[in-house]
């Protein structure tokens, strides 16, 4: 799907539809006004004899416009303008999508982003707009024999202030198609079936994004490669499976300074959770494909990151692997040896995740890391806790934290913080190894990060357990692409941050 900025006026522009917002009030835009005009007060006229209330998130078709420049005029309601959010813009925006899938259209022109939206600027709408667009069009039809039977638009315009500096408009529209297309990557990894999506096929994923592109510099460690590391911990979990396990670990060099530290993202990327020897029950277990979803977000991020090209330096890492039942496969109460000397009890085959993390955040140290989050469908607890609107949050770090949940407000994709005391540790004491990898059911979520964060004590680390966010259930099933959209306002706020310290030292000097 092409998108183009526009800064003809609405009521100019040839397009098959131009979408309109309408306020709840009957108010109409600067836009919206001057497409009713060149109509003759066709819109007022439909407000007026109350055809269309504008409740948020219902859509009128007006299917001829006589006067304007556009063939069909679509109205969307925004709601009351004195309560109108950044959760209700997006939501009236889905709608517009939603019908604009309907009909058919080769070229549409957005005209959403001069809608009143306190403390949001028209970049920020514009930026949201494309990446709402981006997400409400995803099909996935991969293994469909005839596909999707929608005909999504070819071209979206979307209109732009004509007092406003369109490089603005052209780089806010940038930056939500690309975070946009960033998250429905992630969504396709995390749909595609275990048989499909293996190690291996992460791997190959992570090579395609970054084959041809100087900036990035991909490595792939095999079994035999972190046998020799002493990578025990991770490669356990893949004993019982024939596929083979991989760390995948891609450099980004995006600072002005290649020496600068790098900000280090590292995901889950258990391609199918069986529970090994501790089997989980059959019911829904196909839904464990989705138990790499931290590694699909990483490389949805990294996709994201590759069209924005952040002024930062970034480690993607991925610990990917298969967790099945077998002859070979590890046993509860098999004590392994960690990268970093420590040993651990496996009370647990199914909490497995933990224990490719732990290797490969020592693995992170190398990096001299600025800090470290790892991504990760850990817990089952996180959704008895949080349900599926949050994301949970822990971390050794209260600014890393800070960072984290102000990007996910930013996102529309928000987490939320829990303790990481050490009162919670003692449920990790093992009476034959340094620890066990469970501890027990209370505070299931803050244990298995408190796990995690002893293999985090040398560099800021947060961990993002995402069981509870990262696909639906039911009717809907299917990947959200949660939570590329934090991660990257993460990593813009991050090139941001940079900027304003570089223009302080210059500054000072």
């Amino acid at each position: 799907m092409n998108f183009k900025l526009v800064t003809n006026s609405p009521a100019l522009t040839e397009t098959a539809c131009v979408v309109l917002p309408v306020m709840q009030e009957g108010s109409l835009t600067f836009s919206g006004q001057a497409l009713d005009k060149a109509t003759e007060s066709l819109v007022s006229q439909i407000i007026d004899r109350g055809d269309f209330k504008a409740k948020l998130g219902k859509t009128f078709l007006l299917a001829f416009a006589p006067g304007a420049g556009a063939q069909r005029i679509l109205l969307v309601g925004m709601g009351k303008e004195d309560q109108l959010t950044d959760a209700k813009f997006r939501k009236a925006s889905q709608a517009a999508y939603d019908h604009l899938a309907q009909l058919s259209l080769h070229d549409c022109l957005i005209a959403l982003a001069d809608t009143p939206l306190k403390n949001r600027d028209s970049s920020w709408k514009l930026r949201l707009l494309a990446e709402v667009a981006e997400t409400s069009f995803y099909r996935f039809t991969e293994f469909k024999s005839q596909g999707s039977q929608d005909e999504l638009p070819a071209e979206l315009s979307f209109h732009w202030p004509e007092n406003q500096d369109s490089s603005e408009g052209e780089k806010a529209l940038q930056a939500g198609q690309a975070i946009g297309q960033g998250k429905n990557l992630a969504r396709t990894l995390g749909n595609r079936p275990g048989n499909i999506c293996t190690p291996v096929h992460l791997a190959e994923t992570a090579l395609e994004l970054t084959g041809k592109d100087s900036a990035f510099t991909t490595s792939i460690l095999d079994e035999e490669q972190m046998a020799e590391l002493g990578m025990h911990s991770l490669l356990s979990v893949g004993k019982g499976s024939a596929q083979p396990s991989r760390l995948i670990v891609v450099e980004y060099k995006g600072s002005k300074n290649p020496d600068d530290k790098p900000h280090v993202l590292l995901g889950k990327g258990i391609t199918f959770d069986t529970g090994g020897i501790s089997l989980k029950p059959g019911e829904g277990m196909d839904e464990m494909k989705f138990d790499m979803c931290g590694a699909a977000s990483v490389l949805g991020t990294l996709e994201a990151v590759r069209q924005i090209k952040p002024k930062i330096n970034l480690v993607f890492m991925i610990a990917a692997a298969e967790n099945m039942p077998s002859s070979t496969a590890s046993k509860p109460g098999d004590i392994y040896t960690t990268l970093s000397g420590k040993t651990v009890e496996v009370l647990n085959t199914d909490a497995e995740g933990r224990l490719v993390l732990c290797d490969a955040l020592t693995y992170a140290e190398r990096y001299n890391p600025a800090s470290v989050v790892d991504i990760a469908t850990l817990t089952g607890a996180c959704i008895i806790a949080l349900g599926h609107q949050a994301t949970g949050l822990l971390s050794n770090d209260d600014d890393l934290a800070a960072a984290l949940l102000k990007a996910g407000q930013k996102a529309e994709d928000r987490a939320w913080q829990l303790p990481l005391w050490e009162e919670f540790q003692e449920q990790l004491d093992s009476n034959f190894a340094d620890m066990q990898n469970i501890g027990g059911r209370p505070a299931g979520t803050i244990t298995a990060a408190c796990f995690l964060s002893r293999f985090a004590e040398k560099f800021r680390w947060a961990h993002l357990d995402i069981a509870g966010t990262a696909w639906h259930s039911g009717k809907q099933k299917g990947a959200t692409g949660r939570p590329v959209g934090l991660l990257v306002q993460y990593l813009l706020d991050l090139e941001t941050l940079g900027d304003q310290s570089s223009e302080e030292t210059d500054s000072e000097q």
